[in-house]
């Protein structure tokens, strides 16, 4: 299985991160690329780039055949897939073999053995291996389902057989839900995975997310490199993962491992999983799914172990054993990580689109930031909208969430709103500080939307003036033929509206910004605030929506159309579905109205602030 030429079927963060691992091992790297990720750092960090088509991922990452072509291209021998993508597609792996490639993964009979949930947990049950009661069975009917969930007994998770990342997830706590959550629950995992196949499973209340990472060779040595808690999530997808679990003691930890092993040796497993368990507050745990690939929480496990895993990965792939035993494996302090948006956390975590202006990625002692970004790249409403992964690491969990908070307040990224500010308050809450946040820690707490306060407005018009007065020449800055009168500057964020006044004189300490055409964004204690000087535009317009025109909130593509011309609608009732970022999102009308016009068809793709549908007046009363 010897190989010499890696192409990283991926991009962005993890893939400059595999290729970094394969050159300082020898081995030459090739990059792919679609049209939206040309100037991605990635494509000029590898030896080679090979183009494998436009930017919607059917036509580009999830394409086997331009995948291969690409390998065949470049004269790669053996292809990574990173994670996400192709990654757990076990078609992917066979095809790769077929093709006389070494697959760095597992085999695809492994990957298919635990592709499906249903088919993953019946299987998990024969190997003796703890699973959540459940109902994973072949009658899908909706009749079927809901009779099953009620013998469960409520509350209850269905989920997507064939799905990850929380998509084709619903928890369900009143029966009144049921049949409603089944049938959204379907809908999306057919859109998404190709299969509406649900399984159900009964809700372990206040659990903790508990991971195992594993590794297996292919002379049968199968080992875990410890666990990893991922209970702090939004959507059923993480946000913060740490290592080791404050929850998890010596004995636990070799229980939990021992289940995880026994699991990839029942599907005989080669390379780097994951085990994912749910940990009760009674210590009971129990089998969820295992992920076939590397995580993108790999890190933390990196850095309490000292291992690189993405080097286990190519050693165990050119055929080689694993580079320690279960009782070599020893573990160092504490790591936690976050996962660092273009979104919006305090609107509904709403992804985010537009150019980088300004990436400054902190360091600093014990501090790794992972990420695939630069100065002017932009955040593509065609892939998922994660920017960065930042880790920090220490003696102690409280120095690495110390290390963290400071790597995330230096760390500066100006252009579309980010998860930053909410990032550090998750880490800054006595819950987590104290190690006790389950899953249910962001259902629990309420994060409102931050005041911008009056400093932050001063400083923008300040800056702004300081920016304006620059092109002029020194000697006429201020002149007037009277004594000195304030600058009047008028600012809006979203559809608030202030009138401040810059005297010019007032001292402004460093504080990163950045000026784009009319709209200044400044970092202020970690909070970047984007406001638009209005000084010379008409007043404020009446607020988003109400205007009658309902208008895409982001770049995306169209996927459900509920109403059309001469509709009545009602505040409140969705509209439009628009699917972004792997996110469906449901707009809804801001008024009672009659429906004038509907300005697009579903598949379509449209762009941010795209006129979707026209309304005139109130609806009539029924």
């Amino acid at each position: 299985m010897n190989f010499a030429k890696v192409l990283v079927a991926n991009r962005g963060e993890i893939a400059w991160r595999v290729m970094r691992t394969a050159k300082a091992m020898g081995y030459r790297t090739v990059a792919v690329y679609s049209d939206a990720d040309r100037e991605a750092p990635h494509v000029s960090f590898a030896d080679e780039a090979v183009r494998i088509g436009p930017s919607p991922v059917g036509e580009s990452y999830l394409s086997i055949d331009r995948i291969l072509e690409a390998a065949h291209k470049s004269g790669a021998d053996a292809i990574h897939p990173g994670y996400g993508f192709l990654s757990e597609n076990e078609t992917f792996a066979a095809a790769c073999e077929k093709a006389g490639l070494v697959f760095i993964g597992p085999p695809p009979a492994a990957i298919a053995a635990m592709g499906n949930k249903a088919a993953a947990k019946r299987r998990m049950i024969d190997a003796g291996v703890p699973c959540v009661p459940g109902y994973q069975g072949a009658d899908q009917s909706d009749a079927n389902l809901e009779k099953e969930a009620r013998k469960i007994g409520l509350p209850v998770m269905v989920k997507a057989a064939a799905g990850g990342g929380g998509r084709g997830m619903r928890l369900v706590e009143r029966d009144a839900d049921l049949s409603e959550a089944i049938r959204t629950a379907r809908t999306e995992a057919e859109s998404v995975f190709g299969s509406g196949e649900l399984i159900l499973e009964k809700a372990v209340v206040d659990a903790r997310h508990v991971e195992i990472q594993v590794f297996a060779d292919a002379h049968g040595n199968v080992i875990h490199l410890g666990e990893r808690d991922c209970s702090v999530q939004r959507r059923h997808q993480k946000v913060i993962e740490e290592a080791p679990s404050p929850a998890v003691d010596a004995d636990l930890r070799h229980r939990m491992g021992a289940a995880a092993v026994a699991a990839a040796r029942a599907i005989g497993y080669r390379g780097a999983g994951t085990v994912e368990f749910l940990l009760g507050a009674d210590g009971a745990f129990y089998f969820l799914e295992m992920n076939t690939r590397l995580q993108v929480e790999h890190p933390v496990t990196e850095a309490i172990t000292g291992q690189d895993l993405v080097a286990w990965q190519l050693k165990v792939a050119a055929g080689e054993k694993l580079p320690l035993t279960q009782e070599q494996v020893a573990f160092s302090g504490h790591a936690i990580e976050v996962r660092l948006y273009a979104e919006d956390a305090y609107a509904g975590f709403l992804p985010q689109t537009g150019r980088i202006d300004v990436w400054r990625p902190a360091g600093g002692t014990g501090v790794r930031i992972d990420h695939g970004m630069k100065d002017g790249l932009a955040i593509s409403p065609f892939y998922d909208p994660m920017i960065a992964k930042v880790i920090a690491h220490g003696a102690t969990r409280e120095e690495a969430r110390s290390r963290l908070v400071r790597a995330l307040r230096e760390t500066v990224v100006l252009g579309p709103t980010t998860n930053r500010h909410f990032l550090i308050r998750l880490l800054e809450h006595p819950e987590f500080a104290a190690g006790k946040a389950t899953t249910a820690f962001l259902g629990r707490h309420e994060f409102p939307a931050p005041v911008i306060d009056d400093a932050h407005w001063q400083l923008a018009a300040n800056l702004l003036w300081r920016q304006s007065a620059a092109r002029y020449p020194e000697t006429l800055r201020g002149w007037r033929n009277s004594n000195p009168e304030p600058t009047p500057i008028r600012l809006a964020v979203g559809n608030s509206e202030r009138l401040l006044h810059v005297m010019g004189s007032e001292a402004i300490d460093a504080v990163p910004f950045h000026i784009d055409g009319d709209d200044i964004v400044v970092d202020l204690d970690a909070l970047t605030v984007r406001f638009t000087d209005k000084t010379y535009a008409p007043p404020a317009a009446a607020a988003a929506g109400s205007d009658g025109k309902l208008r895409a909130p982001m770049d995306g593509k169209i996927v459900a159309i509920n109403i059309a011309a001469g509709d009545s609608v009602t505040r409140g009732q969705t509209l439009i579905v628009l699917e972004a970022m792997k996110i469906q999102h449901q707009l809804k009308a801001a008024l009672d109205a009659k429906v004038e016009s509907v300005a697009v068809k579903e598949g379509q793709q449209v762009s941010n602030r795209t006129i979707l549908v026209t309304m005139a007046g109130d609806a009539p009363a029924p």
